[in-house]
């Protein structure tokens, strides 16, 4: 029994299909990647700008905290023109507080790189610790609505 000898292709002749993906597999998957970062990309702004509402609310806390001490302290708040400022070095104009101690290391600015607005006496309430919210400015709906101790 004779064996017929194995026929090879020319080299030129080959298959000339290389592993990898082609060009209709690798828009596939970008249409896929397109289609969910439309769907979660919006998800996550607002996660971020509810994140940085929920963090000026805790540096309000903590600024109206620090006040209450200062009061306590000082038998009155900071004055309007005092500020905040007044919680991290001691006035000097105004009425200079008898019993003054530094009540925090540093003031946060807002969470938006804004500083924190004081007023005493507050229109709130005795006195107001707010951020003017993402637009910076008064007033505002939604993530530019201002934050304050009155909430």
């Amino acid at each position: 029994m004779l064996l017929a000898p194995i026929q090879r292709r020319p080299r030129g002749l080959q298959s000339r299909r290389r592993p990898g993906f082609t060009l209709i597999e690798l828009l596939v998957v970008l249409v896929i990647i397109g289609v969910l970062g439309a769907l979660i990309v919006p998800n996550l702004f607002s996660s971020l700008d509810d994140a940085r509402s929920t963090a000026a609310r805790t540096d309000i806390n903590t600024l109206v905290q620090a006040l209450k001490r200062y009061r306590l302290d000082n038998q009155r708040y900071p004055s309007t023109e005092q500020g905040l400022n007044a919680l991290v070095v001691r006035p000097t104009a105004g009425a200079v507080p008898p019993n003054w101690k530094p009540y925090l290391d540093k003031l946060p600015a807002d969470p938006w790189g804004r500083p924190y607005q004081y007023l005493n006496p507050g229109v709130r309430g005795e006195i107001d610790v707010f951020s003017f919210g993402a637009d910076g400015q008064a007033g505002g709906e939604g993530k530019d609505a201002d934050i304050g101790s009155w909430q």
